[in-house]
């Protein structure tokens, strides 16, 4: 039998403070929590909400050098745009903290000076990548090479961008430093490890045998760390920018972003209320993390570990992780801008804050990778919530308005096809709160939805309209019942909707309803006299949807330019005129072409010069078919030493330009020009 609990303790993923929010974070983390935690108090629930901005760690401080700001001026520039983003979206948090606050560098000191004292740390002495240049230690971020895994030339020393792998420092091939630009070298320092091995039984049994409900995706993780032994994990860092280690001889040493950012959550909760305790150190609190999947790691194992190393605190019931969304079939990037920025949306998009959460909430990532597209994000509006919900709620209006003044008609006798109605209504209850209580957020979106959906179809049935002229009590309790669906759909949506549950009410001129009302009549009395009806929802057009594609196609644009240019080969050497009359260029044209025999890349090429016909044998077959190349003219090095390629003796070289994707272009005359003709 499930537990009883008698209070919540709801956490969000802190946000990193070196850029705005987007889509992804929204999807994979708030609109998830947010829509638990309004249900929850909807239901009377004792629960508490905390969140706040994660402002320690390397990426900060690279993205300070780069604008040349201080580290400061970076997070309060963020953590101001995350809490409005997340305000106009209706995410309501209890308490948005921050981890530069004092109350969280006096909680992470102290937490991690017990854990110290009590000698739960383990201490080592490493070779680590050093910065002569700028004389400094480098983190991992601050280092960058070639991926060993998949050639990419500018990843992290803690993880490939390109290929998603998870890298160390040592793993790149030609590291360099991000700071200076210099080539690092190894040199001797020390750090604090939390020994993670040594909380590996206690870890299997809470989570593999304890915990086996939680999803799929985040026990697997667990389990795969598991199996795979858990190692020392760092927790502290050689840098400048966060909590200094409070102990004697750590000088320019900082906790690991990973040990105090999850402290912050105690932190965020300490400044909430003076009774944070019984949040965090009592057994009748269920504790819930919603995270994305990259953060499973750290609130499923190393945060655990931590609190049960320091005794005294509970932990987490269940860690619903989600996937990640993408952005019109490409990953979201925030270092490429590949991204639907929250606070932009809401500039692009004033009022509609709750067609965002419900297109995000109906494709959210919860079990897979899910796709965004502007196109889909039309068309959930215009056909489910224009048509479906909005066009529910008006036409319920509008005919109370039309018909009684406004004026709630009492409710008549009751037929067969009512009756059902009303049964189809309350059975809907049940699932839905199975299905939040579970973290089925798109499921439980859908039984929400149909509220309005059994509305729309019960007057579609009834026709009111046309039964008015032949039997206008009738109307009267088909009215009615519309009436109390109406007010029940604005209960079930408002853990997804709020912005627009409020309007449902304010329309209906009643006091909001709790939880405990859902699938109930009478909600509205008889009598009672409802507002002004208003549009819920309107259409969004072609020409709105296209403004933001045109956005993204720009900024793929500019990626593609910004990519070319890095891509661009240094200049050589400088060289002499008279090195450059040696070569004898001619315009040449293509006679014949055929694939070299059991290779994939050359093709055998008859050229006529002008000065005479020969073979060249060039690599070009995967950019070029043979039928595509006879009769094209080239540019042809004809004085070019002769050298055998398969057996094949080739005589000269075809002149060709690397894209910045890597594809070789023919270089060509603007036009037919005689065979022969010199270049110089």
């Amino acid at each position: 039998m499930a537990k009883e609990f008698k209070r919540y303790l709801v956490t969000s993923a802190l946000p990193y403070a070196n850029g705005p929010v987007h889509i992804g974070h929204l999807a994979g983390v708030y609109i998830p929590s947010d829509i638990y935690t309004r249900y929850l108090r909807l239901k009377g629930c004792d629960v508490i909400s905390v969140c706040g901005s994660d402002e320690h760690g390397v990426p900060i401080t690279i993205k300070a050098r780069k604008e040349g700001v201080t580290p400061q001026e970076i997070v309060d520039r963020y953590h101001a745009i995350i809490k409005r983003s997340f305000e106009g979206l209706g995410i309501n948090f209890d308490i948005y903290s921050r981890t530069s606050s004092p109350t969280h560098a006096k909680n992470a000191s102290a937490f991690f000076k017990k854990l110290y004292d009590e000698g739960k740390f383990i201490e080592k002495t490493s070779e680590q990548y050093y910065d002569e240049e700028a004389q400094t230690f480098l983190a991992d971020r601050y280092i960058t090479g070639t991926c060993p895994k998949c050639g990419n030339e500018k990843a992290y020393g803690d993880q490939c961008e390109a290929c998603g792998s998870t890298l160390s420092p040592d793993e790149l091939i030609n590291p360099k430093s991000a700071v200076s630009g210099s080539v690092p070298v190894k040199k001797s320092t020390t750090h604090w490890y939390l020994p993670l091995d040594q909380y590996e039984s206690f870890l299997r049994e809470w989570i593999l045998d304890g915990h086996k409900e939680w999803k799929s995706n985040v026990y697997g993780q667990c389990k795969s760390w598991l199996d795979g032994g858990l190692q020392p994990r760092a927790v502290s860092r050689d840098l400048d920018w966060g909590i200094p280690v409070p102990v004697e001889g750590a000088e320019g040493k900082v906790l690991y972003v990973w040990f105090d950012a999850p402290i912050g959550y105690i932190s965020a909760t300490q400044d909430l209320t003076p009774d944070w305790e019984k949040y965090w150190k009592s057994e009748d609190t269920k504790m819930v993390h919603f995270i994305g999947k990259d953060n499973i790691v750290f609130h499923c194992i190393v945060f655990p570990a931590m609190l049960k190393a320091h005794g005294g605190y509970i932990l987490p019931e269940n860690v619903p992780a989600n996937e990640f969304l993408n952005l019109e079939g490409d990953k979201i990037s925030t270092s490429r801008n590949w991204a639907v920025w929250a606070h932009e949306y809401l500039e692009d998009f004033p009022g509609k804050e709750d067609v965002l959460r419900y297109v995000l909430c109906a494709n959210a990532p919860e079990t897979k990778d899910n796709d965004f597209t502007w196109k889909d994000f039309q068309a959930r509006n215009n056909n489910e919530l224009v048509a479906v919900l909005g066009n529910f709620v008006n036409r319920a209006l509008v005919l109370t308005q039309k018909y009684y003044g406004g004026e709630v008609p009492a409710l008549g006798e009751l037929n067969d096809y009512d009756r059902q109605t009303l049964e189809e209504m309350g059975a809907i209850k049940s699932q839905l709160e199975s299905n939040i209580e579970n973290y089925h957020f798109r499921e439980a979106l859908k039984d929400a939805m149909n509220f309005a959906r059994i509305g729309n179809k019960y007057l579609a049935d009834t026709e009111p309209w046309k039964v008015i002229k032949t039997d206008p009590e009738r109307v009267k309790t088909i009215l009615n019942i519309a009436l109390q669906i109406t007010a029940n759909t604005a209960i079930a949506i408002e853990p997804f909707m709020p912005f627009s549950a409020d309007k449902i009410i304010a329309m209906l001129a009643v006091g909001k309803f709790g939880w405990e009302q859902l699938g109930q009549m009478g909600l509205v009395e008889a009598g009672h006299k409802i507002g002004t009806p208003t549009l819920l929802f309107e259409k969004i057009e072609d020409e709105t949807i296209q403004k933001q594609l045109d956005k993204l196609a720009a900024t793929k644009a500019a990626n593609a330019a910004a990519e070319a240019a890095q891509n661009i080969t240094p200049q050589k050497e400088e060289c002499s005129f008279d090195d450059f009359q040696k070569m004898d260029i001619r315009v040449s044209t293509i006679l014949e072409a055929e694939k070299v025999a059991k290779t994939k890349k050359l093709l055998k090429l008859t050229i006529d010069t002008g000065i005479d016909k020969r073979t060249i044998v060039s690599g070009i077959a995967e950019y070029y078919t043979p039928e595509q190349l006879v009769g094209k003219q080239v540019l042809v090095l004809v004085n070019l030493k002769p050298r055998p390629l398969k057996g094949i003796e080739s005589r000269g070289m075809i002149l060709m330009a690397e894209d910045a994707c890597g594809k070789l272009r023919l270089l060509s005359p603007d036009e037919k020009t005689m065979s022969g003709a010199i270049v110089g």
